[in-house]
């Protein structure tokens, strides 16, 4: 087998090592069905265990409550920027949204096509260097819910609060943040996630939604974006994304032989203090973010010269520290360093920083 390098990307990102080749044992013969599981029936038993176990790993991993639905479904959290106005909105409602970066004013931007929107608070002041604090915040009296993005992969600012928003449903696009710590779900009407940077491979998102907000999609929501008619089917009104869905299921099954997220927890709190502490012990490198607001799992960083980025990248690349190179809205760099992100590769990184400044400094 070739040698795995330290992958960074943002998403699809790296999926832990074991679960890859657990996946490449079992491609052409699940457990002996003699056949791949990417060609088994959705309906079959056989894959209707590998769904279960994967929401029961789901729910154990996060201590979900019994009167939560876990729906595995399609379309990505960009999807959900539409589907969660058109199931909690009504037919004619309101909502309050919090503008703190790029996925977050995509939502707004979404939801806004279904219904009044209220930004009840922006980052915008702040140039999105710093989350503002609830005493900040307009909130709506009326509002159907609170959405809000705990941890934007882009900007690298995180909440690391949940916000107190009283008896409305609190939303929340964990895509980048979720299982890498423990997360009171109970806090939360709906939280959602894309898969492909701490759950799995592209092609799934996780909805865990709260029983009391079924059944209030608009009479025009489509069916297939139902949250009622997916937690009615156990989310296989369609066929589901069957591949991705029993990856994550390896995924979840890896973190609790980790020792659940209170141990990811652990090693996520070492990776990012060592990467911070490069960055802010450096006169090269920098981080514009509150400290207070910095994300765990996307950390951007920059040059102090621009012209150092394209050599910067190319000895990155050459000690197989792989994508490095930030968003092109932001520019500079940006480490991605999920739970599949072992230490080592922080460690790695941390050391070609240093030398890299000692040859460019």
């Amino acid at each position: 087998m070739s040698k795995r390098l330290f992958n960074f990307c943002a998403g699809p990102a790296a999926l832990p090592e074991a679960v890859l080749q657990t996946a490449r044992d079992e491609l052409t013969d699940w457990h002996g069905k003699g056949l791949s599981v990417m060609e088994m029936s959705h309906r079959s038993d056989e894959f209707v265990s590998i769904a279960e176990q994967a929401e029961q790993d789901l729910r154990d991993l996060l201590s979900i409550p019994s009167d939560y639905k876990v729906l595995f479904l399609q379309g990505g959290a960009s999807q959900q920027f539409a589907q969660i106005p058109l199931n909690l909105l009504g037919e004619d409602g309101s909502a309050d949204y919090i503008d703190t970066g790029i996925w977050s004013r995509k939502a707004i931007e979404e939801a806004s096509r279904y219904g009044h929107i209220n930004v009840a608070a922006s980052a915008r002041e702040y140039d999105y260097f710093a989350i503002p604090g609830q005493n900040e915040w307009q909130l709506s009296a009326d509002a159907a819910y609170v959405h809000y993005t705990p941890n934007e992969t882009i900007g690298g600012v995180e909440f690391n609060w949940i916000p107190e928003v009283g008896d409305k449903p609190l939303v929340a696009d964990v895509s980048s943040d979720i299982l890498s710590r423990p997360l009171d779900v109970s806090r939360f009407g709906l939280l959602y996630a894309g898969a492909q940077k701490n759950i799995g491979p592209s092609g799934l998102t996780v909805v865990i939604v709260r029983d009391d907000l079924l059944g209030k999609a608009h009479s025009k929501c489509p069916t297939m974006l139902d949250y009622s008619v997916a937690a009615q089917n156990g989310s296989m009104y369609n066929t589901p994304p069957t591949f991705a869905w029993y990856l994550s299921g390896l995924v979840f099954q890896w973190l609790k032989a980790q020792g659940g997220v209170e141990a990811m927890e652990r090693i996520n709190g070492a990776k990012q203090r060592k990467l911070y502490a490069a960055i802010d012990g450096s006169e090269l490198y920098s981080n514009p973010i509150n400290i207070a607001d910095r994300s765990w799992m996307n950390i951007p960083f920059r040059l102090a010269d621009d012209r150092l980025d394209k050599p910067f990248l190319v000895g990155a690349e050459e000690r197989g520290l792989l994508n490095l190179k930030g968003h092109r809205s932001v520019g500079g760099m940006r480490a991605s360093i999920y739970n599949a992100v072992p230490e080592a590769a922080v460690d790695a990184l941390v050391a070609y920083m240093a030398e890299f400044e000692k040859q460019h400094g």
